[in-house]
């Protein structure tokens, strides 16, 4: 079939490193529980957060980086260098879920505090340690706060043929997408989990997200322009935003929640995540048409200093979202173990940054080193 996606023009998108860089520190900080710090984060304030952001990006991404090389070079090794990368992304989750639960369990048994190991849901290392491993290894087992990365594996180990056809169909890719959310939403799908229960981050659900993140780098964003850049469209999209935060904070405080008639509250409260509720998608799409309205790729803001940090995690962002996934169980003991009083939140979620970006420009530098230097210039010979 006839290629009919627009590809990206060459060159890298500060923006996807900007707001993934934006997406690590804010998961980092919505991990920590009892902590002020994480009001900053977008989840407060309307229906979508930094796990929608993520996986957004992800999917766009993934697309600009592998859609040239698998029209250029084949469906064959354009979807080898994909499960290259989903192998990187499963070796990288190991990694992290040993060491996750290793440090769980040295800390309850260090400070006798049991409560920890239900806290963090890894109670079935202690009666079946070598089937709940294998679970883990399946990625049916997961510790809490390690639901992200297993559902960017799957859907980056399924995204070969999602590619090939978003490549060719565009459209028709995105509508099937939405299909499979919404019978999925209708019917209860979901992938099991051990263990009992479904996954906390329904991969037929949220795939939507990562698919719509590939049909805007494919040309679905630059064919919708003239929608995006409408009046009614911008009146529309701050309209929204205002009732996602109302709702929102109608959820936290209840008092001012009582305010709204029980069929309204009741729509957009409790914010259905697992299985990502049309006003949470909505509400994700609102800001994309924002940002692609108001933020160009060539914005002279991205060159400012201050965002250097945030645009560092991004480009590093695997090795980030690990270290910031680590920090966040770290960052809670602390605050458990102290007072957890306004200045230690405010110490552990800057220690917590910091080391992440430290994280980031470390690897930044170590990668400059292992390319070879230039060569020296060669100097022309003299004329006779």
């Amino acid at each position: 079939m006839k290629i009919h996606a627009i590809l990206p023009v060459k060159g890298r998108d500060l923006r996807l490193d900007l707001f993934r860089g934006i997406a690590n520190w804010a998961i980092f900080l919505d991990h920590i529980p009892d902590n002020v710090v994480n009001w900053i984060t977008t989840r407060n304030y309307g229906f979508s957060d930094a796990a929608d952001l993520f996986v957004f990006i992800s999917g766009y991404t993934a697309s600009f980086v592998y859609a040239r090389m698998m029209i250029e070079r084949g469906f064959i090794v354009g979807a080898t260098r994909l499960t290259k990368r989903v192998w990187q992304l499963y070796v990288a989750h190991i990694i992290l879920f040993v060491i996750y639960i290793v440090s769980i369990g040295y800390v309850a048994q260090r400070y006798s505090d049991p409560e920890i190991i239900n806290e963090f849901n890894v109670a079935g290392l202690v009666d079946s340690a070598v089937e709940t491993l294998r679970q883990g290894l399946l990625l049916k087992f997961k510790p809490v706060n390690l639901d992200v990365l297993p559902l960017y594996i799957v859907l980056m180990g399924l995204f070969p043929p999602v590619l090939w056809m978003m490549l060719r169909r565009p459209g028709l890719t995105m509508l099937a997408s939405i299909a499979l959310w919404l019978a999925a939403r209708q019917f209860g799908w979901n992938f099991t989990a051990y263990p009992a229960g479904t996954w906390y981050f329904n991969p037929y659900c949220w795939q939507v997200l990562f698919v719509f993140g590939s049909w805007c780098a494919l040309g679905g964003a630059a064919k919708s322009r003239s929608i995006i850049d409408a009046p009614v469209t911008l009146y529309f999209c701050i309209a929204y935003l205002i009732l996602g935060l109302v709702m929102t904070m109608a959820g936290k405080f209840p008092d001012f929640g009582a305010l709204f008639p029980d069929w309204l509250y009741s729509t957009f409260n409790p914010n259905d995540k697992t299985n990502l509720a049309p006003y949470r998608f909505l509400h994700f799409v609102v800001i994309v048409i924002l940002v692609i309205r108001f933020v160009p790729k060539d914005w002279p803001g991205l060159e400012w200093k201050m965002f250097d940090p945030l645009i560092v995690c991004g480009q590093q962002s695997l090795a980030v979202f690990c270290v910031g996934v680590f920090l966040s169980f770290v960052g809670h003991f602390e605050l458990m173990m102290s007072s957890g009083s306004l200045f230690a939140q405010v110490f552990v979620s800057v220690t917590g940054i910091s080391i992440m970006t430290i994280v980031a420009y470390y690897i930044s530098w170590s990668k400059r080193q292992d390319k070879p230097p230039p060569k020296p210039a060669v100097a022309a010979p003299k004329a006779a």
